[in-house]
């Protein structure tokens, strides 16, 4: 039988760890969809990597009561591969299914890029907070769906030059900590064009090394402009092109995933 499962962050179990609450939004789901009532067995994910069997112990208007009775193995493991997804912003829903595709395929987190021929601009703190909104919602809903108990992670929208360089984001729209890395240490980073790069497996022939976090940077719709090339193979970015044809950008992104979780992941 299918796991009937909920969101409840940390903060809102009980100090025991015998009950917790969850929202009214997972509230709505759980009574006005699902149909669920008093009794019912469900199963909660933190979003932190821990999944728990519970069961409804009293469902109010905008909240619900559950009562924890063990914790289980989530259904379904974490990848072993930190991957990060860096991608150039994209219209409307192009980005929302690549938010929803990358949770699927076990993406640890994904970076939206500023670049210069991007579909898409930021206008400011409020929008990127409306957006960055809307992709959590989705990311969550997809986590539900693909059996994850850990939430992947999207950060605010980062200027190009800052995510090659691995620099500090003091220029990111949205960021109120200067300090922090717009990329953290990645043992391969990877630049997809649709020119002036090499083939996929060139660059992941690592025989028995391992990588334990490989990065990813997908491009717009209009493709890269040269210098932006010119900084990340200069920044230490491997330059990769894939095969003879021409991708969209959101396939592109779900292509590179899937490949890269294939060869040093658990995608077999």
């Amino acid at each position: 039988m299918t796991r009937r499962r909920f969101y409840a962050p940390p903060e809102v179990f009980s100090p025991d760890g015998r009950s917790a609450h969850l929202s009214a939004e997972e509230t709505r789901h759980l009574r006005d969809v699902l149909r669920l009532k008093t009794g019912d067995e469900i199963f909660v994910f933190d979003g932190a990597g821990k999944e728990f069997q519970g069961r409804v112990q009293a469902v109010a208007r905008d909240s619900t009561e559950v009562s924890i009775i063990m914790q289980v193995d989530p259904a379904q493991p974490e990848s072993s591969l930190d991957l990060p997804l860096a991608v150039a912003l994209l219209k409307g829903e192009k980005f929302d299914l690549v938010i929803q595709k990358a949770t699927e395929l076990g993406v640890s987190r994904v970076i939206p890029v500023m670049t210069s021929r991007a579909d898409m601009r930021i206008k400011g703190d409020a929008d990127a907070e409306r957006k960055l909104t809307r992709w959590q919602r989705i990311a969550l809903e997809a986590t539900k769906q693909s059996g994850r108990a850990r939430l992947m992670k999207i950060e605010r929208p980062v200027r190009f030059s800052d995510l090659v360089r691995g620099g500090n984001t003091d220029n990111s729209v949205g960021r109120d900590d200067a300090s922090e890395d717009a990329l953290p240490n990645s043992d391969v980073r990877i630049m997809f064009t649709e020119r002036q790069g090499v083939s996929l497996p060139q660059v992941l022939s690592y025989g028995k090394d391992r990588p334990k976090t490989v990065t990813a940077l997908i491009g717009p719709e209009g493709g890269w402009a040269d210098d932006e090339i010119d900084q990340a193979r200069d920044a230490g970015w491997k330059i990769v092109t894939l095969g003879g044809r021409i991708l969209r950008a959101e396939t592109a992104a779900i292509v590179a995933a899937t490949l890269i979780q294939h060869r040093f992941g658990d995608l077999t």
